[in-house]
């Protein structure tokens, strides 16, 4: 058995923590852990996920975009990586109502976290992302003495 086959057992473990490291805003970390889990397993597409994940979290969405879209390439019905990409659409000024759809599509998953996913960033799509933004108003006498007070 070679050093690499010991290791084999702990490609979730490694991925997971990759995870973890993202949502912990520890990029050194996280990039380790993925490439660690690729080189398990080379034909998995979830390290991929993961630095995609990465690129969201630093709101570098166009690198997040073409990692999905690789593993979408690979694997079309990995509803992990469309609900991302949707994501990362609905965040991309010209590509809203691209990101809406794919996660409109998403939202029929079997998979409950997905769905809940889709449903929640459609709900902030909604209410800050299509949202016009008001203008900002001049206080008026009344507010000005309130804020005096």
């Amino acid at each position: 058995m070679s050093k690499l086959e010991t290791f084999k057992e702990d490609f979730i473990l490694l991925l997971e923590s990759g995870f973890i490291a993202v949502n912990l805003a520890d990029e050194d970390s996280a990039l380790k852990l993925f490439k660690a889990a690729e080189i398990l397993n080379p034909d998995s597409t979830l390290p991929k996920v993961g630095m995609g994940y990465m690129h969201l979290h630093k709101l570098e969405l166009k690198e997040a975009c073409k990692l999905f879209e690789k593993v979408l390439k690979k694997e079309p019905n990995n509803e992990m990586a469309k609900t991302f990409l949707g994501l990362c659409l609905t965040l991309s000024p010209n590509a809203v109502s691209e990101g809406e759809k794919i996660l409109e599509e998403t939202t029929k998953s079997s998979d409950n976290l997905v769905k809940n996913l889709s449903h929640t960033a459609l709900e902030f799509v909604e209410r800050f992302v299509k949202k016009a933004p008001t203008p900002v108003q001049a206080p008026t006498k009344k507010t000005a003495k309130r804020k005096r007070a």
